[in-house]
């Protein structure tokens, strides 16, 4: 997080703990943005003390917050478009059936409650998924932005979100940021002169900026044939990327070990206690027992999303900067599956 923050980045925050973390790692207050679904009003509270920008996207909310706070805390809120530009079920969050946001049709409640309590809102924010598969789905979003941008008189900032898709195959299909920067560059200032006031333009690339720098390694336990399958058993599992069994997600798979072996067809499994499948039918070099696989892709939703499962420790990181290797978390072990455990007297 330090690395980015000298890059000159900002931090897309979902939890009060991410908050702490950014504050922790040496981000200003007012270059954190605190993005909740569907939490209470305390941890709200939290992220109002800490003094970080505070979006909010329901209803309720909005209006328990007004109440509390009126005029004297900025706010930021979160449109859902209705538009579907997520490639994924599971990650597309601007559709009509998603629980992020408060609808366009919602509108005219926001406004209500807005006026009441006198509240500043000075951003605006949607995210509508994260593969935009659809660019021009996604530049129709945009425009119903503009359009909402429009009946808020204070603005300072409008957040696009992000959804940026990255290739996960030689001949994936991804977003053309540049086209799409291009694009949106000239009509955002063109909004800002219709508006009257030069407004900052946000995005939250998240995933786009780490996904192709990082790599998950594991290695072969096993090579088991069946009837119909030869399985490639790792020393790892949904415990620890969760990616392909939650989201379907594609991952390419290499062997590092022999990159230059003649090829076989693997399906790449885990160690978990239930199907726990990486890859189905993969062509991999030929690996045997002992061989490191590694995993492309793994920069985002890798460690962030690992478990403890089947009380299996989850692995050391390494980060990689300038040709030169860093421990930046140590492999877990033993002491730290109990740490927090304590042992009463029930018999």
């Amino acid at each position: 997080m330090k690395l980015f923050k000298s890059l000159g980045c900002g931090l897309d925050s979902v939890s009060v703990q991410e908050v702490a973390l950014g504050l922790k790692a040496g981000f200003a207050p007012q270059d954190i943005l605190y993005t909740p679904n569907c939490v209470s009003i305390e941890e709200i509270d939290e992220a109002v003390e800490l003094g970080v920008r505070i979006n909010i996207d329901n209803i309720a909310i909005l209006e328990e917050f007004g109440h509390k706070y009126g005029k004297e805390q900025a706010i930021c809120i979160r449109i859902n478009p209705h538009i579907m530009a997520g490639g994924n079920h599971k990650i597309s969050t601007g559709h009509i059936d998603s629980k992020f946001g408060i609808s366009i049709y919602q509108l005219p409640h926001v406004h209500r409650i807005v006026e009441a309590n006198q509240m500043k809102v000075e951003g605006i924010h949607m995210h509508t998924g994260s593969d935009i598969v659809d660019v021009e789905s996604f530049l129709r979003a945009t425009e119903i932005m503009f359009e909402t941008a429009r009946q808020f008189k204070e603005l300072d900032y409008i957040d696009f979100g992000s959804g940026f898709k990255v290739p996960y195959k030689s001949d994936d299909i991804f977003t053309d940021v540049e086209a799409l920067g291009k694009h949106l560059s000239t009509r955002f200032n063109q909004f800002c002169d219709e508006y009257g006031k030069e407004l900052t333009l946000v995005f939250e690339p998240g995933k786009f900026l780490v996904s192709e720098a990082g790599y998950f390694v594991a290695r072969v336990n096993v090579i088991k044939q069946t009837t119909s399958t030869v399985f490639a058993g790792l020393d790892t599992g949904l415990n620890h990327f969760i990616r392909p069994m939650f989201y379907d997600a594609y991952h390419e798979i290499i062997n590092v070990s022999k990159p230059g072996g003649k090829t076989r067809i693997y399906t790449v499994v885990g160690y978990i206690y239930e199907t726990d499948t990486f890859g189905w039918n993969r062509k991999i070099s030929e690996a045997s027992a002992g061989d490191y696989l590694l995993f492309k892709n793994a920069g985002a939703y890798c460690y962030a999303m690992s478990s403890n499962y089947n009380s299996r420790f989850r692995p050391a990181e390494v980060l990689i900067h300038d040709g030169k290797d860093y421990l930046i978390r140590e492999r877990e072990d033993m002491e730290d599956l109990l740490r927090k455990q304590r042992e009463i007297d029930i018999l």
